[in-house]
C-alpha cells in the first residue's frame, strides 16, 4: 500500500530533511505534495530522482492526502493542523505547538510506541534536545528509576533554523576578516561565542521556552509527574552547524554502576555507546551529524554521590530530533494500520 504524503515546511532545514530521510527509509510515498510558503510555492525539490512542485497551503491543495509531515512552525501549525485533520489526514507535527495537549501523543518510536495508538489524526514530535536525551534515559528509568535529572545542552545553530545557519557561516568569516558582521537572528554575535538562551523569556520567568519544553516533554513521554522526576535545564546555543550535545547528571532510585549503565544502554535501540574517553572515543556533534543513532559517552560516577550517574549525549538535531523520528513515526502508524483519522475523534481545539 502507498500514500499520498504531504510535507509541510518542505524547503525549511527540517522539511527537507524529512523529504531526503524518506526516500532514504524507502517509505511507501504513492505521492509526495511539498507545501511552502507563497515565497517558496512553485520552487522545485528533488525526490526519489525526480523533482516535485512545491505548493502553498489553501483548502484545495490539502485534499485527498493521507498522511502529513509538518515542520512549518508553531503559528502555521495552530492553524493548518487542523484543517489538514478535517480534510481527512494524519499529521505527524514537528512543532512545539501541540505537544503537551492531553490529548496528543508526543512520541519517540524507541521509548513509547502504544502512545501512537491513541491519536485522533495527530501525533506530535518531540523536541529535538528531548529527543536525544530521553531516547538514553528511558532504558535506565525502566531498569533502577530516576528521581532527578539535571541537564546543560550545547545546541547547533540548525536547531533555529537555515537564516542562523547562514549567519554563522557569515559571521565566521567576517570575525576571521576582521570585520563586522551584526546580529540579525540571535541576540547576540554567535560565531566564536556560546549564548546561555535558547528560545526567549516569557512573563518573568527565568527558563526559556526551550528549556521549559524540555522539562515538561520529558515528564510527558516517560510518564512522571513532576513529584516523581525532578528535572533542572539549562539551555546554550553554540556555534556549531548540525549536532546538539548534553551534559546530564542522572540521580537513579536503585543503584546503577558504570559499567552496567554501558551495557544496559548498549543494547538500546538507537543508541550507540562511544566511551573510552583515555584513547580520545567520546561522542561529537562532528560525528553525530549525517547519523540516526543518538551517541553516549563518558558514563562516569558523579564522586559527590553514589546514585548519580554522569553522560554526554549527542544527536544529530535535524536527523532523529526531527526528521527520522518523524518518519519512524509514519512508519509506526503504517505497520500499525493507523493512517487514518478514528471515526468520531474530537475535534482540535487550539
Amino acid at each position: 500500500m502507498s500514500y499520498r504524503v504531504g510535507v509541510v515546511g518542505a524547503t525549511g532545514a527540517v522539511g527537507s530533511t524529512i523529504v531526503e530521510v524518506l526516500a532514504e527509509r524507502g517509505f511507501p510515498v504513492g505521492e509526495l505534495v511539498p507545501f511552502a510558503s507563497e515565497r517558496s510555492a512553485g520552487r522545485e525539490i528533488e525526490f526519489a530522482g525526480g523533482t516535485v512542485e512545491c505548493r502553498p497551503l489553501t483548502d484545495e491543495t490539502i485534499r485527498g492526502l493521507d498522511l502529513v509531515l509538518s515542520s512549518a512552525g508553531g503559528a502555521v501549525s495552530a492553524e493548518w493542523v487542523p484543517r489538514l485533520v478535517d480534510a481527512g489526514a494524519v499529521v505527524v507535527d514537528n512543532t512545539s505547538y501541540w505537544r503537551m495537549h492531553p490529548e496528543v501523543p508526543l512520541v519517540i518510536t524507541e521509548v513509547n510506541p502504544d502512545a501512537a495508538e491513541r491519536h485522533s489524526g495527530l501525533v506530535a514530535n518531540p523536541n529535538c534536545s528531548t529527543m536525544q536525551m530521553v531516547l538514553a534515559l528511558a532504558p535506565i528509568e525502566r531498569a533502577v528509576g530516576i528521581e532527578r535529572i539535571v541537564v546543560s545542552t550545547y545546541q547547533s545553530v540548525s536547531g533555529t533554523g537555515q537564516r542562523a545557519v547562514d549567519e554563522l557561516r557569515d559571521q565566521s568569516h567576517a570575525q576571521l576578516h576582521e570585520q563586522d558582521h551584526p546580529a540579525e537572528v540571535y541576540p547576540h554575535r554567535i560565531a566564536f561565542n556560546v549564548l546561555p538562551q535558547v528560545e526567549t523569556f516569557k512573563d518573568g520567568d527565568d527558563y526559556t521556552t526551550e528549556e521549559r519544553k524540555l522539562m515538561a516533554e520529558t515528564r510527558k513521554i516517560l510518564e512522571l509527574s513532576e513529584e516523581r522526576l525532578g528535572i533542572s535545564a539549562t539551555c546554550a546555543r553554540v556555534p556549531v552547524f548540525v549536532g546538539h550535545s548534553q551534559s546530564v547528571n542522572i540521580e537513579t532510585r536503585a543503584p546503577l554502576a558504570p559499567e552496567a549503565c554501558r551495557e544496559l544502554l548498549s543494547g538500546a535501540p538507537g543508541i550507540l555507546v562511544v566511551d573510552s574517553p583515555a584513547d580520545g572515543v567520546y561522542p561529537m556533534a562532528t560525528d553525530a551529524a549525517g547519523r540516526d543513532e543518538v551517541l553516549v559517552g563518558r558514563i562516569r560516577r558523579d564522586p559527590s554521590h553514589e546514585r548519580c550517574l554522569n553522560l554526554w549525549i549527542v544527536g544529530d538535531n535535524l536527523r532523529k530530533g526531527a526528521a527520522t523520528n518523524a518518519v519512524q513515526v509514519a512508519e509506526l502508524l503504517a505497520e500499525r494500520d493507523l493512517i487514518r483519522v478514528p471515526a468520531g475523534a474530537a475535534a482540535l481545539a487550539a
